[in-house]
Formats: structure tokens, C-alpha cells, sequence
């Protein structure tokens, strides 16, 4: 019972002191999750779990269940915030069996992208006569003007988006509010979108929410994903292509054509520029691509 009331009180710390999105608490409570079922299989409880109960946990987690370093290193980072909100508040005589623990090293992937032929592929690909149709290529559209997260993008309401000025505003990671640039194109989708499809979408039914389903709800983010993989298949276009995908390009595509790092940063809504950096990155191998395939003596 001190079990599940330790991670409620968790859960809610998590909502209302660090201000993360429900995604967020989803992931760091599903890994805590992972973790109780295997210590119910030793018949023990996670307030009384020892630093070999963890260290065995992330064998059973890389070697039975095959899971990638990744993986691992977010587990152990949601077991470690959780022992340490309970030392903290909970129970002062629990120390924390992850001290002496090492983050599993997780190398850095370049993240895929698409390129503008690409994009014009895509968007080319979905019509703006059918109502939904137009929804996702509005969300898409916006995803790649304003490098969006999904999340935030799904969380819009109508009434966030300035077409005077040009701007969405956007609650992004930690409950912080940023306004991003919309391109024109976004635009002119988001009010054909308002005027036409939503108001067809939506019927009599009332929502805050800017993209809805058809059930008049809110647009979730598998609806979004399933829906960007269909309109994919339609292409030539063989990368493995997400919503996040799109945020990507966005990003790479400024550095690409000159953009700072630090306002790259702040579009994005990246709290260190360490993450912001990987996108010179992929600038970098898409030069050097270039150059391999285009010079003399590439």
C-alpha cells in the first residue's frame, strides 16, 4: 500500500512541481511500472529495493527483454528521480539505491530528415478537397514550418494561433510558454482548415481544441503517426517517417541555410543547446554528402 501511494504522490510531483507533460509522466511512470512487476517476482518491494535489485533489473532488461542502451539509461533515470523524491519526501530513512549506479553510455543518432523534394512530395500527395485530408496536411505542414513537437501541436487550441502576426502559442516541455513564427503556407492551410474542414469535422459539437477527431475529441498523437505513415506509402519516400520527423527537417533545413544556433534553440523550445546541436551535425554529414557525390574528386 506504501508502494502505490509513494508513486501517486511521485506522479503528482511530477505534474505540479516540475511541470512535465502527460507524456512525460507516462514514460517515468510505465518504467517504474517495469520495475515493481520484476521486484513482485521476488516477492519485494520497490521502498525496499537494493542497488543489486536495480543492477539486476537492467541485466533482465538488456539481455531477456533486449531492450537498447537508450531504454536502459531512461529506466535507471526514472528509478533515480523516483528514490530521490521519496528521501526527500516520503520516507528520510530510504536512500537512494541508485547512487553508485552509471548511466549506461548512449551513443547519439542522428535522427532522419527529410529533404525538400521530399517534403514536396508529401505534401503534394494529400488533398485539400477532402475535409480530413486538409486537417493532416495543416498539422504536417505546421509541424515542419514552426518545428512543433506533436505533443504541442495536438494541445493547440483555436484560438493560440495569431494570423495577423503570424504566430502560434505554444505550452512546450516543463509548462513553458514560447511563440513560434508560422511560414505562409502554414497559414493558408490553418484558415482554409478553420473556415472549411474544421467547422465540417466538428458539426454541432463543441471543442477547445483546434485539430479534432472525428469523434469531435481531440486529435491524438498514434492518430497523427498512423495517419503520416499512410499518406508515406503514397510516395517514393522509403525513410522510416514520424510526426517528429517533420520537427527534424525544420531544423536542419535552418542550419542548413545559415540560421543560428541559439535561435534554432529557442524555436525549438530546447532548454540546453547541447540538444540543439546535433542538428549542425547533420548538417555537416549532408555537406560532406554532397561533396562525396558531387565533386571531381569527391
Amino acid at each position: 500500500m506504501k508502494e502505490v501511494v509513494a508513486i501517486k504522490r511521485f506522479k503528482k510531483f511530477l505534474q505540479v512541481e516540475k511541470g512535465l507533460s502527460q507524456n512525460s509522466i507516462y514514460s517515468y511512470t510505465y518504467d517504474l511500472k517495469k520495475f515493481s512487476e520484476f521486484l513482485s517476482n521476488k516477492s519485494k518491494d520497490i521502498l525496499d529495493a537494493t542497488h543489486e535489485d536495480i543492477q539486476q533489473f537492467l541485466k533482465y532488461e538488456k539481455n531477456d527483454k533486449k531492450n537498447s542502451t537508450r531504454t536502459l539509461a531512461r529506466s535507471l533515470a526514472a528509478i533515480r528521480q523516483f528514490y530521490n523524491f521519496v528521501s526527500d519526501n516520503v520516507d528520510t530513512n530510504i536512500k537512494n539505491p541508485t547512487e553508485k549506479i552509471e548511466t549506461p553510455h548512449v551513443e547519439k543518432t542522428l535522427p532522419d530528415f527529410l529533404t525538400v523534394n521530399e517534403l514536396n512530395k508529401l505534401f503534394n500527395s494529400i488533398s485539400e478537397e477532402d475535409s480530413y485530408e486538409l486537417r493532416d496536411k495543416t498539422i504536417f505542414e505546421l509541424l515542419y514550418s514552426s518545428g512543433l513537437r506533436i505533443s504541442e501541436a495536438i494541445d493547440l487550441n483555436s484560438g493560440d494561433v495569431d494570423f495577423d502576426n503570424l504566430f502560434v502559442t505554444v505550452i512546450g516541455k516543463g509548462n513553458k510558454q514560447r511563440m513560434v513564427p508560422i511560414g505562409k503556407e502554414a497559414a493558408r492551410l490553418l484558415l482554409k482548415y478553420k473556415k472549411e474542414s474544421r467547422p465540417a469535422i466538428i458539426g454541432s459539437r463543441d471543442s477547445e481544441f483546434l485539430f479534432v477527431s472525428k469523434k469531435g475529441s481531440q486529435l491524438n498523437r498514434k492518430s497523427v503517426w498512423r495517419l503520416l505513415k499512410n499518406y508515406v506509402t503514397r510516395t517514393e519516400i522509403k525513410k522510416n517517417i514520424t510526426p517528429h520527423t517533420l520537427r527534424h527537417s525544420f531544423a536542419t533545413h535552418l542550419i542548413e541555410n545559415g540560421a543560428d544556433l541559439r535561435s534554432v534553440q529557442e524555436l525549438l523550445g530546447h532548454m540546453d543547446i547541447s540538444t540543439t546541436q546535433i542538428y549542425t551535425h547533420m548538417a555537416k554529414k549532408q555537406l560532406q554528402k554532397i561533396h562525396k557525390n558531387f565533386h571531381p574528386k569527391g
